[in-house]
């Protein structure tokens, strides 16, 4: 079976844009390896979409190597030109998110994405978020800055909103440092819309490269990390899978439309959490979050010394599987999700990836 594309011109050039995107962070992040001599770290995986009928994706992907602890690199491209009872025509999206293994390097999240109507018409969303399990405020502010250069008088509504979808209540903090949410985005100039959205990926994946690099080359110098650095970065992964699975709606909205990409949609979470920790947080969740916390804990395995919990191919279909059975049981709980300062516009209940 192979992946089909829409026949829409638009949604070519979007396809071609996000995956030359794809294409120019692998190889960013295939120098920053061999610079530390590793080669090719990644894995390409293909996953259809309706048997290749509806398109689908491809990602590049890494799991706990010398470099980093998960790595994905996702395009996916979903079209329903045979489904004229569709409002949506089609969906097209970059979604990597890098988490280094040592925890003085940041992860990193990006998302950059085309939904097409039937009609023609369509819209853009543009995020990106830096994650650092310990701060660093050189590279927070040059990644703010450089996203700022970009997206100019767009700049302070993005960082609100991302600062906004980013929160994470129950636990009085955000999942990042710096965050940048553009959605449901569309001018009158279809033409620069594009572009934006194109040197806005160029832009913050080539600092992050930068970013990564560097540190990188320092910690080589600095000797392996600390107890604490690697205590710091274990309950820093916990709350980012706390982020992503009790407030994300991207990553539940993937999960409640199919079950033909679970563990791609799951490739965003570290290799390894603190279940203990994440146990501790179902009181602090609205009661209708607390059956989707305690389920996502059983799904964990037991932590080994240190309190560690595996997050494996296995565990990412049980956490997968917890999402969809509570949010079918509980579609209210959606209400509870994070938004930025308008919902995402919804066609057909789509989910690209």
């Amino acid at each position: 079976m192979t992946r089909t594309r829409s026949s829409s011109p638009t949604a070519a050039a979007a396809i071609e844009l996000v995956e030359s995107l794809q294409a120019r962070f692998k190889v960013g992040l295939e120098s920053v390896a061999a610079a530390r001599g590793q080669a090719d770290p990644f894995e390409r995986i293909e996953w259809l979409r309706d048997e290749g009928r509806h398109g689908g994706g491809m990602r590049y992907a890494a799991s706990f190597g010398p470099l980093f602890n998960r790595a994905a690199i996702n395009v996916s491209h979903v079209h329903y030109d045979d489904d004229p009872g569709r409002k949506l025509g089609s969906a097209s999206a970059l979604s990597t998110i890098i988490h280094p293994r040592d925890p003085r390097a940041p992860s990193v999240h990006v998302h950059i994405s085309w939904t097409e109507r039937k009609d023609g018409t369509g819209y853009w969303r543009m995020m990106a978020d830096l994650n650092p399990a310990l701060a660093n405020a050189a590279d927070r502010e040059r990644f703010a800055a450089r996203m700022r250069e970009v997206a100019g008088e767009r700049y302070a509504e993005a960082a609100a909103q991302g600062d906004r979808y980013f929160s994470i209540p129950a636990l009085e903090r955000h999942r990042g440092v710096v965050h940048f949410y553009l959605e449901g985005y569309a001018t009158d100039d279809a033409e620069a819309d594009h572009n934006l959205a194109r040197r806005f990926g160029e832009v913050v994946l080539d600092t992050y490269v930068e970013i990564l690099g560097e540190r990188f080359a320092a910690v080589a110098q600095g000797g392996p990390p600390s107890g604490p650095e690697r205590a710091a970065q274990l309950a820093y992964h916990t709350v980012y899978l706390f982020q992503v699975l009790t407030l994300d709606r991207g990553t539940t909205s993937g999960i409640l439309v199919h079950d033909q990409n679970d563990v791609g949609i799951m490739g965003s979470l570290p290799s390894f959490v603190d279940r203990e920790r994440l146990a501790s947080w179902e009181s602090k969740v609205p009661a209708l979050q607390r059956p989707l916390v305690r389920a996502l804990v059983e799904a964990l395995p037991a932590g080994a010394e240190g309190g560690a919990s595996e997050v494996d191919e296995a565990t990412r279909a049980k956490l997968a599987q917890a999402l969809r059975a509570h949010y079918k049981a509980n579609p209210e709980a959606l209400s509870l999700q994070a938004a930025g300062n308008t919902l995402p516009p919804t066609l057909d209940n789509h989910k690209s990836r």
